[in-house]
């Protein structure tokens, strides 16, 4: 039987960053992934046609840009190339007018004022408080919860006043924060389509501040993507894992972690075969994957199968593919130069379309974010043309039938048509991902949703993934959560990968029972059954 130190399930961005912490660390770690490509949601492929390379899930990446966890990994030592398009960001009405996030803030701050007078100036206060705040705030956002040190950090930067105003930003509606900062729709387009990223209605709490987050690193560092595709970033990771040691196998599903004594010891393959491990399983799966499937309910607390239950996804994503033998015709000449574009709604267009997937109903007008590839990477399609994608959310329960298929990709092209008069013209092919489609190409993304479980406050910090401690321990003795599934969430920035494996480090240590007994009598805490 082949016994390895810790086994990764699933090569995703999470498990390689996991892998390569430990493999940093000497560990013998081996990543095993279901799939015959490595990447995750983080992969490209010629799919609509020849020379045109298209990111089949995740595309654009400010928070891998911003990462420290990521910079700290050197991935450029290991062939990894960010590129930018001109400009960051649009959001293109039907009206012809376009709200731009440029590379320099000033520039957006004038493009500001077009829309309203002195607004301009309320974005560049906005992003002189991100600028004061960066470095402890994203320490806070990727370290275990509670980041206390990163937080203490902060507060003394802001002092309690300023704690207090982040404090409320936390939980502020995106809606009311454009409101109560800016006279004029265009700040507001920029920051309630950053919002929708996620899968947080525009009124939610909590949804100003991902779109303040978003917003502020695109103003910051941009929205970068590697060059040649988003399979480059797997690359990169990968090829650093085999330079440190680790090992990567493919077409290797994993059927079930086994357990003994309360104990992860290794894992069973679909083929039968056993591995065992001396130290560490850590799963960049989803929670319910990996505690319902792999572990099995008989293995889990009376607590945690009831809160599993109430585990909620996030909303569907349907995505479209398209080659297009010319850039896309926009009616406004600001869209042309930014990588991504929101579109197919204007500031009350946003609530309709949140309203809709409340209520389980696809909306008739999509917010749609678009990436223009090849204006951000020219090596994506050839000279004079474009490799483009555009994603929406759905609401679950859809039975996507071809038909119901159709009827969505018209809804998006035709949205494409309003503010691009001639796009349909210029499409030479298209490839099309509905929820069914994506889930069968990735197992993670069940149903269709990419975020590994609501970005909703009442599924954040300790509530992540289920209520709880909020890290990647698990219940389980050398079993470790490194998904988006656990905090501080979705985004290809690595921190679930790597406070997994520094939780298994630490539980390995000089210090590791005392620290693992600490953290399991605060699971039976949290988990005692009641």
């Amino acid at each position: 039987m082949r016994t390895v130190d810790a086994v990764v399930i699933g090569s995703g961005p999470n498990g390689l960053v996991a892998a390569n912490a430990l493999a940093d660390a000497g560990w013998d770690v081996l990543v095993l992934e279901a799939q015959d490509t490595i990447g995750g949601a983080v992969r490209t492929a010629e799919v609509t046609a020849p020379g045109f390379r298209t990111d089949l899930f995740s595309a654009f990446y400010p928070l891998a840009a911003a990462s420290p966890l990521m910079r700290g990994l050197h991935l450029e030592d290991h062939g990894l190339r960010w590129v930018r398009a001109p400009d960051v960001l649009a959001h293109a009405l039907d009206d012809g007018r376009t709200a731009v996030l440029r590379a320099d803030a000033t520039d957006t701050a004038a493009g500001l004022d077009a829309f309203a007078p002195g607004d301009g100036d309320a974005w560049l206060r906005m992003v002189e408080t991100w600028r004061r705040i960066r470095d402890p705030l994203l320490d806070a956002l990727f370290t275990p919860f509670p980041p206390l040190r990163s937080v203490a950090r902060l507060l003394r930067r802001v002092g309690v006043a300023g704690g207090l105003d982040l404090a409320r930003l936390a939980v502020e509606p995106v809606r009311r924060l454009a409101d109560e900062t800016f006279a004029g729709e265009g700040a507001g387009l920029l920051l309630t389509g950053n919002a929708m990223h996620a899968d947080i209605p525009p009124d939610a709490a909590g949804s100003g501040a991902f779109g303040w987050l978003l917003a502020m690193l695109g103003q910051d560092v941009g929205f970068p993507v590697p060059e040649r595709g988003a399979g480059s970033l797997a690359d990169a990771l990968a090829a650093r894992l085999r330079a440190s040691g680790g090992q990567i196998e493919t077409g290797a599903r994993v059927d079930a972690v086994e357990i003994s004594g309360g104990r992860a010891i290794g894992v069973r393959t679909h083929d039968g075969a056993h591995l065992r491990v001396r130290r560490a399983v850590l799963a960049d799966v989803p929670a319910p994957s990996l505690y319902l499937d792999l572990v099995g309910a008989a293995h889990l607390p009376a607590r945690l199968r009831r809160d599993l239950g109430r585990f909620q996804w996030d909303h569907p994503t349907f995505k479209v593919n398209w080659a297009l033998g010319s850039p896309i015709p926009w009616a406004s000449a600001d869209a042309a130069g930014a990588g991504t574009v929101h579109l197919g709604v204007d500031q009350p267009g946003f609530v309709d379309a949140a309203a809709s997937l409340s209520v389980g109903r696809i909306p008739d007008r999509p917010f749609l974010l678009c990436g223009q590839m090849t204006t951000a990477d020219p090596t994506r399609s050839p000279a004079g043309t474009e490799s483009a994608w555009a994603y929406t959310h759905v609401p679950h329960g859809v039975t996507w039938t071809a038909a119901q298929v159709e009827a969505q990709v018209e809804r998006m092209e035709a949205a494409l048509e309003r503010t691009a008069p001639g796009f349909g013209a210029a499409i030479l092919a298209r490839h099309v991902q509905s929820p069914v489609d994506l889930e069968a190409a990735n197992a993670n993304l069940v149903g269709g949703a990419v975020n590994g479980g609501t970005s909703a406050l009442h599924q954040q910090l300790f509530f992540r993934p289920t209520p709880g401690l909020g890290r990647s321990e698990t219940p389980l003795a050398g079993l470790y959560l490194a998904s988006a599934s656990a905090h501080p969430g979705g985004g290809v920035h690595g921190a679930c990968g790597w406070n997994a494996a520094r939780a298994a480090l630490a539980g390995a240590g000089g210090l590791g029972r005392a620290r693992q007994a600490l953290v399991h009598s605060a699971w039976d805490r949290v988990l005692r059954d009641g």
